[in-house]
């Protein structure tokens, strides 16, 4: 086996890790605007424990997707191809997200600020399940054949298999969600969101365990992917206990490691499998058969190895800069920044 393959398959492991632990919060923190919240400032303080980073952590999303695309392009074809439905869902979802959060302040009226708020919640819903769906199918496998193309129609996806992930990757945005507004916020919003950590959140990661063990048991597993699952069930009650003793910094590493474990386990699982066919296994995407040639990996290799660590050193340092709880004292009113003649009540403008 082609050791750059393996290397590539681990380092697109690690994004999607990444990118489940840094956006699966904020895709929490969207969703729990939508029934965690009593008031306008409560919204406004979980907004802002994810204002400075939230755009950052998407980028995760770009990387894992162009990585697949040069490292595995059998892979990315077929995945992509096949998933095209949920695929444009989920990115409708990630839109309406953003276009939310950035407009939401824009005019000081109560209709506006509920509409954004319901596209912040609904968009970030919708993006947690379609790419837990996604996820969930490559590694259950897909009905393509021996080209990777799909066989069935355009809703051939919607499986139970996809629904587990959705609820998993919904479920677990949640539970995350809760553990990092008990650390970053202050307040009310402290208060409920460490309640739902130790009460609920441990019902909210049950479809992610399903899901971990269902690949093991699918395709055979192995000792480093149980190892995985049985420290991802350990990191869970570490993080359960700690909630439980409002050991919010504990808390959440607990229920983050239970993310990196779990999603570790599903990838070494599914190993040397890249995309199973539901099918025949002889149709499977594997490492062998779905990798670009050696060239394009050891280029692909260099170029991570020298930008990686200064993108990781720059998202450090931001999350340090940004370290700080915000609480609602820190919420100013909303104040009016136009001129007098324009300050109409339907249509006004907040600043900051």
């Amino acid at each position: 086996m082609e050791p750059l393959a393996v290397t590539w398959f681990v380092i697109i492991a690690a994004l999607w890790i990444g990118y489940l632990l840094l956006e699966g919060f904020d895709l929490g923190v969207g969703m729990r605007m939508l029934f965690s919240t009593r008031d306008e400032r409560e919204r406004r303080v979980m907004l802002n424990t994810i204002g400075p980073v939230w755009d950052g952590n998407e980028v995760w999303l770009i990387t894992a997707g162009a990585g697949t695309f040069a490292a595995f392009p059998l892979w990315y074809a077929s995945l992509f191809s096949t998933l095209y439905l949920p695929l444009t869902i989920a990115l409708v979802g990630l839109i309406v997200r953003a276009v939310s959060i950035e407009w939401r302040g824009k005019v000081h009226t109560e209709r506006w600020r509920e509409l954004w708020t319901a596209g912040i919640g609904v968009g970030s819903l919708i993006a947690a399940f379609c790419i837990g769906a996604m996820l969930t199918l490559t590694s259950l496998g897909l009905p393509i054949d021996a080209n990777g193309d799909r066989v069935g129609g355009p809703f051939v996806w919607l499986t139970a298999p996809a629904i587990l992930g959705g609820l998993a990757v919904v479920g677990f945005s949640l539970a995350h969600s809760a553990t990092f507004l008990a650390l970053k916020a202050d307040g009310p919003v402290r208060e409920r969101s460490a309640v739902f950590a130790a009460r609920w959140a441990p019902l909210c990661l049950v479809p992610a365990a399903v899901w971990a063990i269902w690949v093991q048991l699918e395709h055979g597993g192995n000792a480093v992917s149980w190892a995985a699952v049985v420290l991802a069930v350990a990191a869970a009650a570490f993080g359960i206990v700690q909630a439980r003793r409002r050991k919010e910094g504990l808390a959440f590493t607990g229920y983050a490691g239970f993310g990196l474990f779990g999603t570790a386990a599903i990838f070494a699982g599914m190993f040397p499998r890249v995309l199973p066919s539901t099918i025949d296994p002889a149709f499977d995407l594997t490492l062998m058969n779905a990798a670009s040639g050696p060239y394009t990996l050891g280029v692909m290799t260099i170029v991570v190895a020298v930008s990686l660590p200064i993108i990781l050193a720059y998202q450090a340092w931001s999350y340090w800069i940004f370290r700080q709880r915000v609480t609602p004292g820190m919420i100013p009113d909303a104040h009016i920044v136009l001129p007098a003649i324009l300050r109409d009540k339907d249509a006004v403008q907040p600043g900051g």
